[in-house]
């Protein structure tokens, strides 16, 4: 059974260290979660902090799943427009799961506490991208009341391939 917390500084070494055997794990299964490499350490340390100084200066809400003995089974941060719109907007710029932990429920744990944060902080529409060969991550964006907004064909490169960057958001 997973546990969720949000995250609210800066993690403790070990579950950092563990965050990012996640991360290396999603990567090298070819999850698409921004990187399309494994990073280095010292490029997941950065921008794990810049998660954590997104979080202290209320423009960002992390929410960390874990598991029996401190593992971590996944992650998933919204973060505020950094320019204005009409609507109070956020993006949820990273969810994953852990590649032995998938088909738990974990990613809709996640995403359903993002999406309940990001209400309780005011935000009135939650958006995401997800590439296009995704599609279990879609199916479960939609039945959580995502709708797709946008799509731009063959916009994302991933070694010799590319794939569409499909738009999503949520109404709050």
């Amino acid at each position: 059974m997973a546990e969720f917390a949000q995250l609210t500084g800066p993690l403790p070494a070990r579950t950092a260290a563990n965050l990012y055997s996640v991360v290396a794990g999603v990567v090298a299964s070819g999850g698409a979660i921004g990187w399309s490499s494994i990073p280095s350490r010292a490029e997941f340390d950065e921008w794990l902090a810049e998660v954590v100084d997104a979080v202290r200066g209320r423009e960002a809400i992390g929410v960390l799943a874990g598991g029996a003995g401190g593992a971590v089974l996944g992650f998933g941060y919204w973060r505020r427009y950094s320019r204005p719109t009409l609507r109070v907007n956020a993006d949820i710029e990273k969810v994953f799961v852990a590649p032995g932990a998938r088909g738990a429920g974990i990613g809709r744990g996640l995403v359903s506490l993002l999406a309940e944060s990001a209400r309780q902080a005011g935000i009135e529409t939650l958006t995401l991208d997800v590439r296009g060969d995704n599609t279990d991550a879609i199916r479960l964006y939609e039945r959580l009341g995502f709708t797709e907004y946008g799509r731009r064909r063959g916009f994302v490169a991933f070694g010799m391939f590319r794939y569409d960057q499909v738009l999503l958001s949520l109404k709050l």
